[in-house]
Parts: C-alpha cells; structure tokens; sequence
C-alpha cells in the first residue's frame, strides 16, 4: 500500500474518552490521509476486525493501536485472538497502555505485538509518543 495515496484505516481501541481526543489531536495536523475507527472495548473491536454485528462494511485496519486494560474483553485478549486468524494477524498492532509491569510487555511481545509504549501521564509527553506513532507507523513503514 503506498501511504501517500491512499488514506490509511487506524482502529483505535481505547475505553478512556480523554485519551482518545488526545490522539485524535496529535492526530490532527498530519499530511497523511488517514481514517480512524475507535472501539471503546475488546468485544467492538473484535466486531470491527471481524465485520460482524453493525460492523459489516468496516474496513480493515492497517493498524491497530490497543490498550491492554479494557472492559468486557482484554487487549491481551484481543491480541490473541487476533494473532490467531490468518485473515486479520497481519495487521501491525502497537499496544498503548499505562502498564508498565514487564509481564505485560514480554507477554505482548510473545504474543506478536509490533510495539509496546507507555502512556505517558505528562500531556505534551503524551503528545510526542503520539507524534512518534504517526511519524514512523503512517510516514515511513509500508503497512498491509
């Protein structure tokens, strides 16, 4: 897929408002065409990826961004189930989460995650992880 073209689809799983408008803001001023979906938890998410209930015409994702911590189905739940169908585990997922426990970030990297960053909880910190998020994952890396 040639990113400067094509508009590039984002699923986004994230249950804290506050931090999905943060992203959609550091979002905001980049050059790349870019659609994002959000999912406030794991079973939407798993509706999206799977086009299933009122999801049917979603598209797939390039990317996801996940949160581990997240009602009625984990992220680690998610990954998993994720890695485990050969139509979706392609698809780059970059965990975003307030865990820093090594447990998360070995058991997320066992489970093929693309990478593991930590929120932040200082706001232009959080910025900056989210700048660096676009700059590498929509400007440089040629996604599925």
């Amino acid at each position: 897929m040639d990113n400067k073209t094509k508009p590039i689809d984002i699923l986004l799983v994230e249950d804290n408002p506050g931090d999905v408008r943060l992203i959609i803001e550091a979002f905001k001023d980049t050059k790349i065409p870019y659609h994002l979906t959000v999912a406030a938890d794991g079973i939407e998410a798993m509706n999206i990826l799977k086009r299933e209930c009122k999801y049917f015409n979603a598209n797939r994702p390039n990317l996801i961004i996940l949160d581990l911590n997240l009602p009625k189905k984990s992220g680690r739940e998610v990954i998993k189930e994720i890695k485990q169908d050969d139509a979706l585990k392609i698809i780059p997922i970059v965990v975003l989460t307030t865990s820093s426990a090594e447990e998360d970030i070995t058991e997320t990297y066992k489970n093929h995650v693309n990478a593991y960053l930590t929120k932040p909880v200082d706001l232009d910190q959080f910025i900056n992880v989210m700048k660096s998020i676009e700059y590498f994952w929509l400007n440089n890396v040629k996604l599925p």
